[in-house]
């Protein structure tokens, strides 16, 4: 049984690099989200990562989803893409802030994206633990479902 299961990991080893080479070109979708009687389109693109980009990065409206302020971090933890489908994962801390008098503990979101290639349905599934996003949103964990289509790079 040893054996089977170390050959197992040997096997997915050899099948990845073929599905990294294809997943390297960035990909660009037209997304739209609706919640609450709110609407917004924006432009989703992912890069995954290469040999000549190490870090997978995630951009929304051109703006890099990996970042870091006085306030807080932000960070892109993984990208998978395959054919039927793109994963992501977005770990964020929040530290103690006080806004308009109100004092905030520190914070953290956990984000799970699955974007599906096929019939564009992207679910978010968010885990927010205290912070302003705790006293605001609400804590637990959530689940979004937005649509996204292939947009081509400008």
């Amino acid at each position: 049984m040893l054996i089977k299961r170390s050959y197992l990991p040997l096997c997915l080893f050899f099948a990845l690099p073929p599905l990294l080479a294809q997943g390297a070109e960035p990909l660009q979708f037209d997304c739209h989200r609706t919640e609450r009687g709110y609407s917004e389109d924006y432009v989703l693109v992912v890069v995954p990562a290469s040999k000549t980009q190490l870090k997978p990065k995630v951009y929304v409206d051109g703006r890099d989803l990996d970042q870091s302020d006085a306030g807080g971090h932000q960070e892109v933890k993984s990208v998978v893409v395959t054919s039927p489908s793109i994963l992501i994962a977005i770990d964020a801390k929040f530290d103690p802030e006080t806004v308009e008098g109100v004092f905030y503990s520190a914070g953290t979101a956990a984000t799970q994206i699955t974007l599906n290639r096929t019939n564009g349905v992207l679910k978010k599934i968010e885990t927010i633990k205290g912070g302003i996003l705790g006293a605001t949103v609400g804590e637990g964990t959530k689940t979004y479902e937005e649509q996204c289509s292939p947009s081509k790079l400008n």
